[in-house]
């Protein structure tokens, strides 16, 4: 008489998450298989990634050294199934905690359902369920404007720029009345320096004191007048240097510089420049 035999149901373990920048992926990660004695659970050219029982942990390694915001990328907890991801999510939201939503995006070689929050101090942290851990691609991962916006309320007003459009001799908004100011592109069209520090003075204007600036650009290691680039970068007709930029944003209106984005390989190399995605905001002193 046949018997049924019930098997027990694995559920899996919820981890906690942290993301590393590195200088030097092959270094580090030499350094963390003495540390957790064992070999990383994956490993690509551009990503590494940990994983132990005792403590339960995911530690991801980014070779992102230049990026300018310090060794920690991010925190996270991973969670076991898609019920705990939407409970935690209305827990959070339920509390007045704002959060962003992504649904299967592809990061870190995986296929992944996330969201997003900031704490007060902007540290970025993410929640995630791990849906394929199988991919033979990075994929785009998760949105730029989760990984470097501000936590900003509901009826927070923004004012951006974007490429392709006139910069305009005056903002449209009163004065200290904008809680963010976005030059997306603005200066990847060929740009007078005194436009360019006619916007930054504006941006310096309209922004209430403690207003974020992010500049969004593609840079290059030193300035290309007259690029000629492929895809999506035929757009470009101008690309600045990146330390120009930054001297742009610490304009003495603004503090609290920082470089959050400075992708490495870069996007292009065109004679002989390499030009990357750059992400820099300062705050209005």
């Amino acid at each position: 008489m046949a018997t049924n035999i019930e098997l027990p149901t694995i559920v899996p373990v919820v981890r906690f998450h942290i993301s590393l920048n590195v200088t030097n992926l092959v270094r580090s990660v030499r350094f963390y298989e003495i540390l957790f004695d064992r070999p990383p659970a994956k490993w690509r050219d551009d990503y590494a990634k940990f994983e132990t029982d005792e403590p339960p942990l995911v530690l991801s390694l980014e070779p992102n050294g230049k990026s300018g915001g310090g060794t920690l990328n991010h925190l996270g907890i991973r969670l076991g199934n898609p019920r705990q991801l939407v409970a935690a999510q209305e827990r959070l939201e339920k509390r007045g905690v704002r959060s962003q939503r992504e649904e299967g995006v592809e990061c870190c070689y995986a296929k992944q359902t996330k969201f997003w929050v900031h704490d007060p101090d902007n540290t970025l942290w993410e929640f995630y369920t791990l849906d394929d851990d199988s991919l033979d691609r990075r994929g785009v991962g998760q949105s730029l404007e989760v990984m470097t916006g501000s936590t900003l309320p509901e009826d927070a007003v923004v004012w951006e720029h974007r490429l392709g459009t006139p910069i305009p001799v005056r903002i449209d908004a009163c004065d200290d009345s904008v809680d963010e100011v976005r030059l997306r592109g603005s200066f990847n069209l060929p740009t007078s320096p005194e436009d360019r520090d006619r916007i930054i003075t504006e941006a310096a204007r309209v922004l209430k004191p403690g207003g974020r600036l992010l500049l969004r650009m593609l840079t290059g290691e030193k300035e290309h007048a007259s690029p000629s680039l492929s895809g999506p970068g035929a757009v470009v007709k101008f690309v600045p240097a990146k330390d120009d930029l930054m001297q742009l944003a610490a304009n003495s209106a603004f503090s609290g510089l920082r470089l959050l984005k400075y992708d490495d390989p870069p996007c292009f190399v065109h004679d002989g420049i390499a030009m990357r995605e750059t992400y820099i905001e300062s705050f209005k002193a």
